[in-house]
């Protein structure tokens, strides 16, 4: 098989996270470069609200069997059913200011917490692992 050499400037975030995936797959940067290449970039997360922002992009670094706990955690039945009591409370009545920011604080935990399963899945699915079903 023929090989070619390319020389290519990369802008330095780009180049970060193959380097972050390298290392947490104990890939060289070649490897995960020829398989951005015929895969496409790993997930971005650009998208995203910028409060969830940081906390995915450190996911880049994680190593498979982390991501592999973050794709298949869940939230307990007592946090799943605090969080119903009140939306249903907000529903039927006004919220006190504490129960209030309260609703609010579970809202962002439940965003982060979908979208670092998703995220860990995506980039799962890019590092070759089969795709978790997320749940």
């Amino acid at each position: 098989m023929l090989e070619e050499v390319v020389t290519l400037k990369l802008p330095e975030g780009l180049y970060r996270r193959l380097l972050d995936t390298a290392q947490a797959t104990k890939r060289s940067v070649q490897e995960v470069m020829l398989r951005a290449m015929k895969m496409g970039a790993p997930p971005v997360w650009d998208d995203v609200p910028a409060e969830f922002q940081a906390d995915l992009a450190g996911m880049d670094r994680l190593d498979d069997e982390t991501l592999w706990e973050i794709a298949r955690s869940y939230k307990t039945n007592e946090e799943l059913a605090a969080y119903d009591l009140l939306l249903e409370k907000n529903k039927q009545e006004a919220l006190t200011e504490t129960e209030h920011l309260k609703l609010e604080q579970f809202r962002i935990e439940a965003d982060r917490f979908m979208l670092r399963k998703a995220h860990a899945a995506a980039l799962l699915r890019w590092r070759g692992q089969s795709a978790p079903i997320l749940g």
